[in-house]
């Protein structure tokens, strides 16, 4: 790589650590072509950029960002997940991992939050944003359920049911 596609290959890595809420580091060695593929695909699936990296100049990207601490992580094969959905690259990493024993989590970033192996795979039990708004709507759906149906219920139940109220 020449003086030029290195400098290049400096400002885009760390204009996309800038611009990704999350990061997340991973050991690849081991793994196919083909399997590489298919987590390239569900990771773009997402909307997620996963990139094999060149150490010493991510490195170099690093020094200019917020990810610098995870400098440390970047020796050997390395891939890094980056995302404005740090649950849903968690979820799609940590179960490929877990199919796949050749990838290895190493860490990442949230936000600020500098994450260890642990931590990643936490993040991956969370709810993504899609399944959180569907149980809060869950939760509040649920009584004005009940308040309609006995509305639309005939007006004996109605009476029987206020009886029923009334000798408590």
């Amino acid at each position: 790589m020449n003086k030029e596609k290195k400098q290049n290959y400096i400002s885009e890595m760390t204009t996309q650590f800038d611009k990704s809420e999350a990061v997340i580091v991973a050991h690849y060695q081991g793994l196919t072509v083909n399997q590489l593929d298919e987590l390239r695909e569900k990771m773009r699936e997402h909307g997620i950029i996963f990139k094999i990296t060149k150490n010493r100049i991510t490195k170099l990207a690093l020094e200019k960002t917020r990810c610098k601490e995870l400098s440390n992580l970047f020796t050997g094969p390395t891939a890094v997940a980056l995302s404005q959905d740090a649950i849903t690259s968690a979820k799609i990493l940590t179960n490929f991992s877990k199919e796949n024993s050749n990838l290895k989590i190493l860490g990442g970033i949230m936000g600020n939050d500098i994450l260890d192996v642990a931590g990643v795979k936490n993040v991956a039990t969370l709810p993504s944003l899609d399944e959180a708004r569907a149980k809060i709507v869950g939760i509040l759906r649920s009584p004005a359920q009940k308040i309609a149906s006995i509305l639309l219920a005939p007006a004996s139940k109605i009476a029987i049911l206020a009886l029923e109220k009334s000798k408590k």
